[in-house]
């Protein structure tokens, strides 16, 4: 097998998760985007096994880590520091140690880097892995540049690691770690930004954070920073929180050990409690982020920075802690002690317990609250024991309100002296919306509020989805079904192999193994809910990325109107026929997996690949039903003869179908503002496909970005009659709210 130990960011995107990481994934990404993103390359996950493998201590790793219990504190240290010990001891073989500095020196002559873990679970929509590897900031030279991927490996192994994978029964063995390097931005203002506002969840505002010097401050919680919320449709300015900061992180010239690198200095004092970041950059930043969730469809969780008047844009990932149907207080009235700013909703009531380092998460007991400075990765088991948090330093996007939010506890950061003020052992009721925190044990009344747990809709709510990993988490919400089951994830990223050059190999049935393997984990996880299977849509730059892709694909200038959906499957009839197997297999055991055709151009391309699906044995009956997806505008145009050919379903792939009715780019920055699904064309469109279905009784169903950003629009669709609306995971309690507001406003 080929493997290699270094890609360039342009080199790779979003399906190469196994290959590059979470991060990895996000930076090559973006950088295909056109995005901001400072240059680099990545030590890839091959090289990380290919060291471990070399070095002959995987065995010894995971024995370590054979019946580990994580919740016991000191066992789980003591695990950690010899795996650690054992990775960092051994020697990085000599091949590896070439590629790395070969592409080091590529990258710009005595250049400084950051160096980042990037683990091959991390970044999910539904798992965030936040903070629990290392990261090392201003690297000089060649011996600290290979300290630093060695380091980066390692803390696979951190104490916080080991835990949370266990937590999120994600196998040790499974996950691998690559590190991208990345040339270091030395920025005079920095932070994070999330493309909905992170409290109450709120997809029509964007909030900012922003501090003096490097980032890390602000991921940390180390400072509080600046906040400022922006309309995320008008990109006016709606509020700004000014905080008043003392010191700031920065590079450290004369550092000579890696730990170093970076030291505190004092702001001046003319600087202290000024606004961060202009008004005008404020702005740019939230475009940026708007481009970013187009490009994503899914809320982002952004890392920036300004160099030199420049902004860049470090890392994005999903945001995995929307807060839905969080305890809302009423009349909760009693002496106030403290406040500071809410960060994870909620109220609760109980003792303080106060500490001041990791050393001491021992002493969180259940049911405590937990009081410190500001918490780090290895506070994250104390952190789940605590019913809540409360630090005296950070903002809403740093590290103890983000892992809050994922546990569902409330959090109050930035409130500049709890430690002090709180007595450990002293009885206090927070409310992590407001920021408040009451003496003593209050009555916490709740609203009578409807969750989407006990709404049922006319109109179903289905869920998009491409990870197993996400499955059992997101199949036992209120969700009636998968209406897109994306292949290319487990393609790309559990296959790994152009499937021509597996069949080039007489690999063909591993191929249809694999993907069968996929498919079943979401089928099972759902049954007897539909799970509707879009069927491969890679293009030909995705395949490529794919092992033995380049010896079978051609470039094309533009591959998303390239050779892709129907058109490869009556091109190349024997590797559709392996995917066709997989659904048989999966269709023996289980008869809820539906199948979706993706990208028709035209109403013969349909009837074909209907004729070659039938002679496989999949027929449409009572229990297999067909759709297509509607996403170009010959499908509307011509939908009634699309109909005609027989199908049991269609969905509306709005992203594409919006891109192609109005002829943009919607990842094109210069053209953002376009890309509108609300458009008065789009709109006619779509009443057009769901009249057109519903005189025929056929299912309408839509699965893009649109019914999660435009509530407005979901009102719409129902009132025109849609069947179902299918959205990412973060989006179902909402938009089954949305979707009952509009079924009762129709009814009355």
């Amino acid at each position: 097998m080929v493997t290699r130990n270094i890609v360039w960011f342009d080199e790779v995107g979003r399906n190469d998760i196994a290959l590059v990481g979470g991060k990895g994934a996000n930076l090559g990404e973006m950088t295909r985007a056109k995005i901001p993103v400072p240059p680099g390359f990545i030590v890839t996950s091959d090289a990380y096994s290919s060291f471990i493998k070399n070095a002959g201590i995987e065995h010894e790793i995971y024995q370590l880590l054979q019946g580990l219990d994580v919740d016991n504190d000191e066992n789980l240290q003591n695990v950690a520091k010899q795996a650690k010990k054992i990775i960092n001891s051994a020697r990085i073989p000599e091949h590896i140690k070439k590629d790395i500095l070969e592409a080091y020196h590529k990258l710009g002559k005595d250049i400084i880097v950051a160096a980042r873990s990037s683990a091959t679970a991390e970044d999910l929509p539904e798992a965030s892995f936040a903070g629990q590897q290392r990261t090392y900031l201003n690297v000089s030279g060649e011996d600290k540049l290979l300290q630093a991927v060695q380091g980066c490996w390692a803390s696979l192994f951190e104490s916080r690691a080991i835990f949370y994978r266990t937590k999120q029964n994600f196998d040790h063995s499974k996950v691998k770690l690559a590190v991208p390097v990345q040339k270091m931005v030395q920025s005079e203002v920095a932070g994070v930004m999330f493309t909905v506002e992170p409290i109450s969840s709120d997809t029509t505002k964007i909030e900012i954070e922003a501090a003096y010097g490097l980032g890390e401050s602000v991921v940390s919680g180390d400072v509080t920073p600046d906040s400022y919320i922006v309309d995320k449709e008008s990109l006016n300015i709606l509020n700004k929180t000014i905080a008043r900061q003392t010191w700031a992180l920065v590079r450290n010239t004369g550092a000579v050990l890696l730990k170093d690198a970076n030291i505190k200095i004092d702001v001046h004092s003319d600087k202290v409690g000024l606004q961060k970041l202009s008004d005008e950059n404020i702005v740019a930043l939230a475009r940026i982020a708007k481009q970013l969730e187009k490009h994503y469809q899914f809320p982002q969780d952004i890392e920036w920075a300004l160099e030199s008047g420049k902004l860049y844009i470090l890392q994005t990932r999903p945001i995995t802690t929307i807060k839905k149907n969080a305890p809302v207080a009423q009349n909760l009235t009693g002496k106030i002690i403290l406040s500071g700013l809410g960060a994870s909703p909620g109220v609760a009531s109980g003792p303080v317990n106060v500490i001041h380092s990791a050393s001491a998460i021992n002493e969180i007991k259940e049911g405590d609250i937990l009081v410190t400075e500001t918490t780090t990765p290895d506070f994250v088991p104390a952190m789940k024991r605590a019913v809540a948090i409360i630090t005296n330093h950070g903002g809403r996007t740093c590290h103890a309100a983000i892992v809050s939010r994922e546990l569902g506890i409330p959090c109050i950061v930035g409130t500049n002296d709890a430690t002090d003020v709180l007595k450990k052992g002293q009885v206090v009721t927070i409310d992590g919306s407001t920021g408040v925190i009451y003496e003593g044990k209050l009555i916490i009344k709740k609203e009578s509020e409807i969750t989407s747990e006990n709404i049922r809709t006319k109109t179903r709510v289905y869920v998009n989805l491409s990870a197993p990993d996400l499955v059992d988490r997101v199949a036992k919400r209120n969700v009636d079904g998968v209406g897109l089951l994306r292949a290319e994830f487990i393609v790309a990223n559990i296959i790994r192999e152009h499937p021509r050059y597996m069949l080039a190999q007489g690999r063909g049935n591993e191929f249809t193994d694999k993907l069968a393997g996929g498919l079943i984990s979401f089928v099972k996880a759902f049954n007897p809910r539909p799970v509707v299977y879009r069927t491969t849509d890679f293009k030909t730059n995705e395949y490529r990325n794919l092992k033995g892709g380049e010896e079978y694909e051609f470039p094309e200038e533009n591959p998303m109107l390239g050779y892709r959906g129907c058109s490869r499957y009556i091109g190349d009839t024997e590797v559709f026929k392996l995917e066709i197997a997989a659904i048989r297999k999966v269709r023996q055991q289980y008869n809820n997996l539906y199948v979706m055709i993706p990208f028709i151009r035209t109403v013969s391309e349909l009837s074909t690949v209907k004729k070659i699906l039938e002679a496989e044995g999949l027929v449409r009956s009572k229990d297999f039903k067909l759709w297509m997806m509607v996403e170009i505008p010959s499908n509307v145009i011509l939908i009634d003869k699309f109909l005609d050919v027989g199908i049991d379903g269609v969905s509306i792939g709005s992203n594409d179908l919006t891109q192609l009715t109005l002829g943009l780019d919607r990842d094109n920055a210069k053209l953002a503002e376009l890309f509108d699904e609300r458009n008065e064309a789009v709109v006619a469109s779509l009443e057009r496909i769901i009249k057109a279905t519903k005189e025929r009784g056929v299912t309408c169903s839509i699965c893009g970005q649109a019914p999660s950003d435009y509530p407005e629009l979901v009102e719409k669709l129902v009132e025109l009659g849609i069947t179902s609306v299918s959205v990412s995971p973060d989006m179902i309690d909402k938009t089954r709210q949305n979707i009952a507001e509009a079924e009762s406003k129709l009814s009355r």
